[in-house]
């Protein structure tokens, strides 16, 4: 995922009058592999101080749970265990691999969370620089795919295949990024957005602005009450002869995608919009936007390289338009 910018836009409110006093306070800390942002508005700093603790503390929970990184967290765990028979996970862990599972289906594999022997192999490559040997890359296909994982949402457990590796990079942020604006709202801090990376979870708007304004290259979307998500290659890749390999992995062919796009998709909640626009990055375009118009209440634009540094951007038919991003207000289901 690739960072993107978010900031105050400047209009009149035509609403009723704004709470009396409402502050601007930023904060940021790392979790997560990533620097996360907060910006919220509150009446006090104590306020938004503890509000912003309750929301970082439910991101690095989330963390230890979630992180294929952390050899002790209970992603890791699952994968030890869960090979024999069916383990029971946290309601998160549950919840996400729920999720994934379901898009999954819906693309035929192009979504897998079950693929963290191919992740960790194109990790490597990135690291020495090299491509993996073609051996290496169908070793680590044959142990990857969602039909190695097994739910029964009855007892909340899971079981893998052996051997089976998950890689929750295309989902676990934009969850967090939801269960983080939930903390601050059960502080009472409404308007509010959070960042991680690319992942963005959106609240009620600033004092006398109609939203936030996302930088959603090229141009700006105003949002409220939505999720928004960027995905591409600018920022992690591997490069090898003449060809530019992305971070994101096809887990239908177990190679690393060679063709430049970026995504951004605007969804109801953060965690549906990271993982369409993962999703959107590996399937071909038509299959990409047909999926979106698909899904209710997203939206996507899509740029490929046309020629030199000239991309080629589609939309999706619920992409906010306008003459400019001051009318382009889009965002209106509240977040779970």
């Amino acid at each position: 995922m690739i960072l993107v910018a978010i900031f105050l836009i400047a209009l009149p409110y035509a609403g009723s009058a704004d709470p009396p006093r409402l502050l601007r306070f930023e904060f940021e800390e790392p979790h997560m592999g990533t620097t996360w942002r907060i910006v919220m508005y509150a009446s006090a700093s104590d306020a938004a101080s503890a509000a912003s603790r309750s929301a970082f503390a439910r991101i690095a929970e989330l963390d230890t749970r979630l992180s294929d990184y952390n050899p002790t967290s209970e992603l890791r765990t699952l994968e030890q265990n869960a090979t024999e028979q069916p383990l029971p996970v946290s309601a998160d862990l549950f919840r996400v691999l729920s999720a994934a599972q379901t898009l999954a289906a819906q693309t035929d594999g192009a979504f897998d969370v079950a693929v963290g022997t191919l992740t960790r192999l194109w990790r490597r490559a990135r690291r020495l620089g090299e491509l993996p040997p073609q051996k290496e890359i169908d070793a680590a296909r044959a142990a990857a795919g969602h039909q190695h994982l097994e739910l029964d949402a009855a007892a909340r457990t899971v079981k893998l295949s052996a051997g089976v590796q998950l890689d929750l990079g295309g989902i676990a942020k934009g969850y967090a990024a939801d269960e983080a604006l939930r903390c601050l709202r059960a502080k009472g801090v409404t308007r509010a957005f959070v960042a991680g990376g690319g992942d963005i979870a959106i609240g009620d708007p600033p004092p006398g602005s109609p939203g936030w304004r996302v930088d959603a290259s090229p141009g700006t979307v105003v949002l409220t009450h939505t999720g928004i998500s960027t995905s591409g290659d600018t920022e992690q890749w591997l490069e090898s002869g003449g060809v530019r390999y992305s971070h994101i992995i096809d887990p239908r062919t177990g190679g690393a995608m060679s063709g430049r796009r970026l995504v951004t998709v605007i969804a109801p909640n953060a965690i549906t919009s990271d993982m369409l626009a993962t999703a959107a990055s590996v399937l071909a375009l038509p299959e990409a936007l047909r999926l979106i118009e698909a899904t209710p209440g997203t939206a996507a634009r899509i740029g490929t390289p046309e020629g030199g540094l000239e991309m080629r951007w589609l939309t999706s038919s619920r992409w906010p338009r306008g003459e400019g991003a001051d009318q382009s207000v889009c965002g209106t289901v509240t977040c779970p």
